[in-house]
């Protein structure tokens, strides 16, 4: 017999396909502040995220809510502007489920973008800092519960979960385009709290670069579907330093917004080599 997690997905893609047939190559997650990309898009439809069955729905400042299908760079993507965090409230499987959709869609590659506070001390506000690796122990893994074999393996493997072929693209890229893109591991953390100091200090001894309170969740689950991933932090504050730093959601908009014109032309140089 069918899942329930099966039969939502056929429904939700079915939904998808009926308004736009094209298959999308790649799978673009927009993180705070950083819609920006929308622009540079040829978009064929956009559709709510509210229209779309089974979908959650986006809460927070700064995420639009709309999946967007069209074209950048010359390839087919499906894009989302407005992502889903654990810390809504949402269940890990929720905020998981667009990626599973993308994957059926036909996505091949996920490329994602998120606000993260730096640990690295070298790190300094409106760097952008490709995501070699992460640290998920903080927050819930979503591929707890009942496996679905067709979806993916019951344990994955996450020697390599943000493609190394991908980095070395991006990189090249980088430096094409005279940008000091850095290299880290990221942190991801459940929020909806910034981090106190200790906590800081915490994730730099376990080798943090960056914490966030996204990605992680989206990535397993992309990693579990047999998508490559390549995932790009704008670091909006650095929580390392002891001195007296108090953060808004409003500041790290901010950074972020003032870090979108470069994050905007690696992605779209990054859509036209994968």
């Amino acid at each position: 017999m069918e899942s329930l997690l099966l039969k939502q997905l056929e429904e939700t893609v079915t939904f998808i396909q009926n308004i736009y047939p094209q298959q999308p190559e790649a799978g673009i997650i927009l993180g705070s502040g950083l819609g920006n990309l929308v622009n540079e898009i040829n978009i064929e439809k956009e559709i709510s995220y509210s229209d779309i069955p089974h979908f959650p729905v986006s809460t927070v400042e700064g995420h639009s809510g709309k999946l967007l299908m069209g074209t950048l760079s010359g390839k087919r993507v499906a894009v989302m502007a407005g992502r889903f965090h654990y810390y809504e409230g949402y269940t890990p499987q929720q905020v998981s489920y667009p990626v599973r959709v993308m994957k059926q869609l036909g996505v091949h590659t996920l490329l994602v973008s998120n606000a993260a506070g730096g640990v690295n001390p070298g790190f300094n506000v409106g760097d952008l800092m490709i995501i070699k690796d992460h640290i998920s122990f903080f927050t819930v893994n979503p591929l707890i519960g009942k496996n679905e074999a067709t979806l993916g393996a019951r344990f994955p493997d996450m020697s390599e979960p943000y493609s190394k072929a991908l980095i070395t693209k991006a990189k090249a890229i980088g430096e094409r385009l005279g940008f000091n893109l850095k290299e880290g591991v990221y942190t991801g953390v459940t929020g909806p709290t910034f981090e106190t100091h200790a906590e800081y200090r915490l994730v730099k001894a376990v080798g943090g670069d960056a914490v966030g309170m996204s990605t992680v969740q989206e990535v397993i689950t992309a990693v579990h579907a047999g998508l490559k991933v390549f995932a790009v932090s704008v670091i909006t504050d650095i929580g390392i330093r002891e001195e007296e730093n108090k953060i808004t959601h409003e500041e790290v908009l901010a950074a972020a917004k003032e870090a979108e014109p470069k994050l905007t032309q690696l992605f779209k140089e990054m859509v036209a080599v994968i």
